[in-house]
């Protein structure tokens, strides 16, 4: 997906709907002229709800709404009549959509399932009419009580991608190359840094019939946490992955790496993730030593073996498709456990 179509984060000034107020009418009929109240409710005024939907995959619909406004209620009418309510302003966000109020910061909710809604700001009540303040001491009260107001202010909506396995690691590290081996995703290859700019999905076919979707995020640089490089904007994707293949490369810049270089590699790419959010940490993991092609099979035994044992790591190249049908085996039984 191009760049400028995938958008992931968006800001709406929203506001709910007005509850209608309650009628204050009183009854004149010919042969009743003090037929007393009979004033109706007013109607609610509309919420401003945020809906999930499957077939949307980013916020580019959303891109140039900047005002989401939900109808006020009506006023309650003569003979008891209630006032209409007022409709519901709906967003439409895809799955994995977090939602928060830009001036505090706190967290209104997130959107996960197909059809959920979340409400995002309540529509005011309507105001009850003079017939419900009727009184043996009060019997032709003439006031109603006054809709109650809704609510306004700026959200924000941020889009967390949704996907079960998510591909960490530096920039350059076949990334790319390895989503486009195991699913369709066609994503943008180049032996450059920063290739990719927006997070791909794609949808791994594996036993029995039996599937994945397997996230690349754009890639990390140490002190993304901190805000360096574009790791920021993207760390929040990986919050919603079940399992975390780290991918390291065997070979850098002066030949074929050393295994203390491996495993420094991991540990900053560990430290990013744990200085953004620590609960990462948490999750199921696999480290995959990619680019095993520009090496030989003893280089990359003699890594493989000098790597600590709390570092559960398989050798693949991605460019002759070397272990990966054993790599989407070790990657099922973490999705399955």
């Amino acid at each position: 997906m191009p760049e400028e179509q995938f958008i992931d984060y968006v800001k709406i000034f929203a506001r709910s709907g007005n509850g209608g107020g309650g009628s204050a009418h009183l009854a004149h009929y010919a042969r009743n002229p003090k037929g007393g109240p009979d004033g109706g409710d007013g109607g609610k005024g509309g919420s401003v709800i945020a809906r999930g939907n499957r077939n949307l995959w980013t916020l580019l619909h959303l891109r140039y709404t900047k005002h989401v406004f939900a109808e006020n209620g009506s006023f309650g009418q003569k003979n008891q009549c209630f006032g209409k309510d007022g409709a519901d302003a709906v967003i439409e966000v895809p799955l994995g959509t977090v939602i928060k109020h830009v001036e505090t910061g706190e967290t209104i909710g997130e959107v996960l399932d197909d059809g959920e809604e979340l409400v995002i700001m309540k529509g005011g009540r309507g105001g009850l009419g003079n017939v419900h303040f009727k009184s043996p001491t009060m019997q032709t009260p003439r006031f109603a009580q006054p809709g109650e107001p809704g609510t306004e202010g700026w959200i924000s909506l941020e889009l967390k991608v949704l996907a079960d396995v998510g591909l960490v690691g530096f920039p350059n590290a076949g990334k790319s190359t390895l989503i486009s081996k195991l699913s369709n995703a066609k994503p943008k290859i180049a032996n450059y840094p920063f290739t990719t700019l927006t997070p791909n999905l794609g949808m791994v076919a594996y036993r029995d019939f039996q599937s994945f979707v397997i996230a690349d995020i754009p890639g990390i640089i140490e002190g993304a946490s901190e805000g360096k490089g574009i790791g920021l904007r993207f760390l929040r994707h990986i919050e919603r992955n079940s399992v975390l293949l780290f991918m390291i490369p065997v070979i850098g810049e002066e030949g074929v790496r050393g295994a203390d270089e491996v495993v420094r590699e991991y540990k900053i790419l560990r430290n990013e993730l744990n200085q953004y959010n620590p609960e990462l940490l948490d999750k199921s993991y696999l480290v995959a030593l990619t680019k095993c092609d520009a090496a030989t099979p003893e280089e990359v035994q003699a890594i493989m073996k000098a790597l600590p044992d709390d570092m559960p790591a398989i050798d693949i190249s991605s460019v002759t498709e070397y272990h990966l049908t054993e790599l989407k085996d070790l990657l099922w039984l973490r999705l399955d456990s």
